[in-house]
């Protein structure tokens, strides 16, 4: 039984290498009676579904959607996975990354990601290989997964990774730039009147739902808790549309003591934890970025919108008309 989290990458370029790590390590679980959830591709699944056979059955299999479209999301599903299986000791979990189509922001967040597990879920009992496809891959994704894994297996082997970067030291060389100070719905004062205010402004931007207005209240309202929570007391703010999102950020001089890199990805405990109500942000937005220097601190969190989609449709008739 493993009495601590183990996260292992595995880097494959054959369907043969990814059966030799995938078949003895579900195998061995369901001979355990250990729980086993298997997220990865669909030829994958196929593949080791025939080669396990019968066994297979004893096997949890889902998409990567169902895990979560977004890394929080990820994270989150995997922690309720273990916590709803805890009495069974050891829970296994083969979970590969989707990296087709994903923007450079987008996979960075990924990656960060991958380095956060070894944090948010290290008192949990989870046995962790994530499958890398070399073949469908950038190799800069590859060599980052060398960096966000302690171990990698190859086969049933598994070896110490010598590139391995501690998790906060990783994620701190990878925090996207916030917003620049920008003149479009620009506001400073008391933390109050900066939350009526971004909602004011948000609304109109955000998809036409009482949902979505509502849901962004409750993330910017999380938000502001925290840094009121942190000993601010006034924050300057922009709020604007970008590439089809709304984008909020929240900069106080104040620094604050403390941002940990990994803030807002573990569910909210029985004790409650500094920055507990910005898991919930982080569940609700696109992105949530925290950083904090001598210059002070900043928020920036984002939203699908919809007046920045028309924004952006309408920009692009206008340079294509200008061209003509």
């Amino acid at each position: 039984m493993k009495e601590s989290f183990l996260h292992q990458g595995c880097i494959y370029g054959s369907d043969a290498e990814f059966l030799a790590m995938a078949v003895p390590f579900v195998q061995d679980g369901l001979r355990r009676g250990e729980p086993v959830l298997v997220a990865t591709t669909r030829p994958n699944l196929e593949l080791l579904h025939d080669v396990i056979g019968p066994d297979a059955d004893g096997v949890e299999y889902t998409d990567h959607d169902h895990l979560g479209r977004r890394p929080p999301q990820r994270a989150t599903a995997i922690h309720r996975y273990w916590t709803s299986r805890q009495p069974a000791g050891t829970v296994r979990v083969l979970a590969e990354p989707e990296w087709t189509g994903r923007s450079s922001r987008e996979i960075t967040d990924w990656q960060r990601m991958e380095s956060a597990l070894n944090v948010v879920l290290a008192d949990t009992r989870i046995w962790m290989i994530c499958p890398y496809d070399s073949r469908a891959v950038r190799p800069d994704i590859i060599e980052n997964a060398r960096r966000t894994h302690p171990e990698c297996v190859v086969g049933h082997r598994a070896e110490p990774s010598s590139q391995f970067v501690a998790p906060e030291e990783f994620a701190r060389s990878r925090v996207p730039q916030a917003g620049v100070a920008a003149d479009l719905f620009r506001f400073e004062g008391e933390l109050a009147a900066v939350r009526r205010y971004v909602l004011k402004k948000a609304t109109a931007l955000l998809k036409s739902d009482d949902d979505a207005v509502g849901m962004f209240g409750i993330a910017i309202g999380e938000a502001v808790s925290y840094l009121a929570r942190q000993g601010v007391d006034r924050a300057a703010v922009w709020v604007r549309p970008a590439a089809g999102r709304v984008v909020c950020t929240l900069h106080s001089d104040t620094p604050l003591d403390h941002v940990h890199p990994f803030v807002g990805y573990r569910p909210p405990g029985f004790a409650e934890q500094p920055g507990d109500g910005l898991w919930l942000t982080n569940q609700i937005c696109e992105w949530l970025d925290i950083t904090s220097d001598a210059s002070g601190c900043t928020i920036e969190l984002a939203m699908p919108g919809r007046q920045a989609a028309d924004d952006l449709r309408r920009a692009e008739r206008s340079r294509l008309s200008f061209g003509r």
